[in-house]
């Protein structure tokens, strides 16, 4: 049995450098480019624009509010803050009433900082959110209503 030869490196290369150098022979012709084809074909596949909104204070909804800040905590119950919608835990915490809350969410309680961190919410504002969350563990406060 016979070993076959083995193939040597330089053999290979010179028919792919031949075959290079054919495709790229007009590579430097700038006068053949569309340069308008050029820059679409470069594109980039995708674009982000970030725009900033600007939220007139006192015209979030208490729902609003929730999403935007507390539901980061209550959701989950993070740093002992009452799990959204859990009676028991906001069993103690309505007996403070709506305004006794709201007072206490304004001012901050144990890991939550004032206003639950959102600094320009309005004190009606905060009354919203508390109406809301307090509402889905079985309150009955009324949400101050937004003026338009």
């Amino acid at each position: 049995m016979s070993n076959p030869r083995p193939l040597r490196p330089a053999r290979l290369a010179m028919p792919v450098a031949l075959v290079a150098a054919a495709l790229l022979a007009g590579c430097g012709d700038s006068g053949k480019v569309d340069e308008e084809l050029r820059a679409t074909l470069i594109q980039p596949v995708a674009r982000v624009e970030i725009q900033a909104v600007t939220i007139t204070p006192g015209t979030r909804t208490g729902e609003q509010i929730y999403k935007s800040i507390c539901a980061a905590c209550h959701d989950a119950g993070a740093v002992g803050a009452p799990k959204t919608g859990d009676a028991a835990a906001w069993g103690p915490r309505l007996a403070l009433g709506h305004d006794g809350l709201t007072a206490s969410a304004i001012a901050g309680k144990n890991a939550m900082p004032p206003r639950g961190g959102g600094s320009d919410l309005t004190d009606t504002e905060v009354k919203r959110a508390v109406a809301y969350l307090a509402n889905l563990a079985g309150a009955g406060y009324t949400e101050p209503p937004v003026e338009q």
